[in-house]
């Protein structure tokens, strides 16, 4: 089920950027120019893209550890795993706190969804739609990523305890299916930063 699911939410978010692209070349008006755009005053300087760059390190870092959570699920290797899974969900949530911060300093300077200071009134619109689409999807994840890792340190994995993300007795298949929707969460992050921040 999560394979179609994810499948499903693929085209979801391909005719996101899809009609991103489209409404992009079709504009009269100038783009805003993502480096001035995004960019961060650190020390005085003009850093373009910093948060961006940040965000990204956070994000993919969490696949990593995603990654071997699955892996030591499998060891059943519950300490491990429950900790592996805490670390992705703070990973996560910092991703999405940097997002809130974003997106606050974005609309400080004006930009709302039916325009901006910068040029074409369309960029609002795909930004906040397009990112806040997926930092909804990342916020699930979070949840569900320390739902799960409670069931682990509980043993509810082991014991097959009825319940919400309870596989078969013994087994850490919930873990691994977790994981693909994680990393199909991160995948997606990976065209918006192409599409979006560096275009």
């Amino acid at each position: 089920m999560m394979w179609i699911f994810l499948l499903s939410d693929t085209f979801v978010f391909a005719c996101f950027l899809v009609g991103y692209m489209t409404v992009r070349i079709a504009t009269a008006e100038p783009w805003p120019n993502a480096s001035e755009v995004f960019a961060l005053t650190v020390g005085g300087e003009h850093v373009p893209l910093l948060l961006i760059a940040i965000m990204t390190f956070v994000l993919i870092s969490s696949s990593g550890t995603m990654a071997l959570a699955v892996k030591y699920g499998y060891e059943r290797n519950r300490r491990a795993t429950a900790m592996l899974l805490v670390l992705t969900a703070v990973l996560g949530a910092t991703f999405v706190g940097m997002q809130a911060f974003e997106w606050t300093k974005l609309i400080h300077e004006g930009v709302r969804p039916w325009g901006n200071p910068w040029g074409a009134p369309q960029f609002g619109a795909a930004f906040f739609l397009i990112t806040g689409f997926h930092g909804t999807h990342v916020s699930f994840g979070v949840l569900f990523l320390v739902i799960m890792a409670v069931k682990v340190a509980r043993g509810a994995l082991d014991d097959q305890r009825p319940g919400f993300l309870t596989g078969r007795r013994g087994r850490y298949e919930m873990v691994e299916t977790l994981g693909l929707y994680w990393h199909f969460v991160d995948l997606v992050w990976v065209f918006i930063f192409a599409f979006f921040y560096l275009w």
